[in-house]
């Protein structure tokens, strides 16, 4: 079984969000605090599932002050998509520096990145990450400081992960080699987007 997608009826009308936006926001950060996975000091994966996305939608609707249903539904097709399927992890890649001049040039450096992601599950081969596929983030000069990626698992990796077998994430890029086992909260959040 899948995860629910987000209707119309999940989310807060705007007098409603600007009441409970801290409480919401509070709980939303102490969620994602569990679904992080750091490659290295300056990738990160932000796994993403209904909850984190609802906060995503309800602040753009805030920002943008979007009321009608009609664009309402609008930003639901958009972030919908990035909810997990039952068979996937789904997760925002950032690439984050500090220093605007040396992002500019790790962002050229790292041209590529996000085909370069994968996830493995202990006794099987790896999963490569599949990469932006509502739009190119990448050109030829320089890559993006956001992509999206979705990893495919087949049943077995799934059977064998709930059952103890090891979970690893990897950048294989020429210029950033690093790798991160999942274990504790983080691997319990993730398991639990395969329900």
């Amino acid at each position: 079984m899948s995860m629910q997608k987000l209707k119309r009826s999940d989310l807060y009308n705007l007098e409603t969000y600007a009441a409970e936006r801290n409480a919401f926001r509070a709980r939303v950060l102490a969620h994602k605090r569990n679904r992080k996975v750091e490659l290295g000091a300056h990738v990160s994966l932000l796994f993403e599932d209904r909850l984190t996305l609802q906060y995503q939608i309800q602040e753009m609707l805030r920002i943008e002050r979007i009321f009608e249903a009609a664009r309402i539904e609008e930003e639901l097709d958009s972030y919908n998509p990035l909810i997990p399927d039952g068979s996937n992890l789904k997760a925002t890649m950032l690439i984050e520096y500090d220093d605007v001049e040396q992002r500019k040039v790790e962002l050229a450096r790292l041209v590529g990145i996000e085909d370069h992601i994968s996830a493995t599950v202990d006794g099987h081969l790896p999963v490569m990450a599949i990469a932006d596929e509502d739009m190119e983030r990448s050109n030829e000069s320089k890559t993006s400081a956001v992509h999206f990626l979705r990893f495919e698992f087949t049943a077995r990796m799934i059977a064998d992960a709930r059952a103890g077998a090891g979970i690893r994430f990897a950048c294989t890029h020429p210029h950033l080699t690093e790798s991160a086992i999942v274990d504790g909260p983080v691997r319990a959040a993730l398991l639990a987007d395969f329900e």
